[in-house]
């Protein structure tokens, strides 16, 4: 990820920024990351899991949002005490959720309470962000699911929320991937991986 050089931000001044471009950046201890553009294999993965997901919530009738443009306050870095901001390659959200960032006509479509599930596929610059530090901010603002694809490593972890933290479940080759917010997905690993 690319730092760009600009000063401390709030979440106030993050959800409201606007430099000109289409850039997509996260929120870090106050600082904009860029989030670089996906790869073609990256870009098919989130299309294809968008597809399942949405396909899931359409046939049981959840009221449910799937969508790959929506950001996550996770709160303050304790340590720094600044403010941080992801942007997951999928989140799924309730409707109220997703009407609250609507009716914000004015700011950023970042969630300030937790999503049901975040999917972040890791990028060859991503691994030790996605396995480490983005999994302790959505622990710290308690997502129950939080999903890692690694293409690399051929493997996708599924990480359920419990009292002492994250408990992770890793599927690989025609395993079906178990998701208590889709319990009836019938997806395997080599399948999204192979998107």
């Amino acid at each position: 990820m690319t730092q760009t050089p600009v000063k401390n931000l709030t979440f106030e001044d993050y959800v409201t920024y606007d430099d000109g471009t289409d850039n997509i950046y996260e929120l870090v201890d106050g600082k904009l990351v860029m989030v670089p553009l996906p790869t073609a294999d990256h870009g098919d993965t989130i299309d294809l899991l968008l597809d399942v997901f949405r396909e899931q919530i359409r046939r049981y009738r959840q009221p449910w949002k799937a969508k790959d443009k929506a950001g996550v306050y996770t709160g303050k870095n304790p340590v720094t005490g600044k403010d941080r901001s992801r942007t997951p390659d999928v989140c799924v959200m309730t409707a109220v959720q997703w009407a609250e960032l609507k009716a914000d006509k004015r700011s950023a479509a970042v969630l300030k309470t937790p999503p049901l599930l975040v999917v972040e596929v890791v990028s060859p610059g991503s691994k030790k962000i996605d396995y480490e530090q983005k999994l302790a901010e959505y622990k710290t603002i308690k997502i129950p699911e939080y999903w890692i694809v690694d293409l690399r490593q051929s493997q996708v972890c599924v990480l359920l929320l419990a009292e002492t933290g994250y408990e992770t479940t890793v599927f690989t080759g025609n395993q079906r991937i178990i998701s208590p917010t889709f319990p009836e997905l019938a997806v395997t690993a080599s399948q999204l991986l192979s998107a």
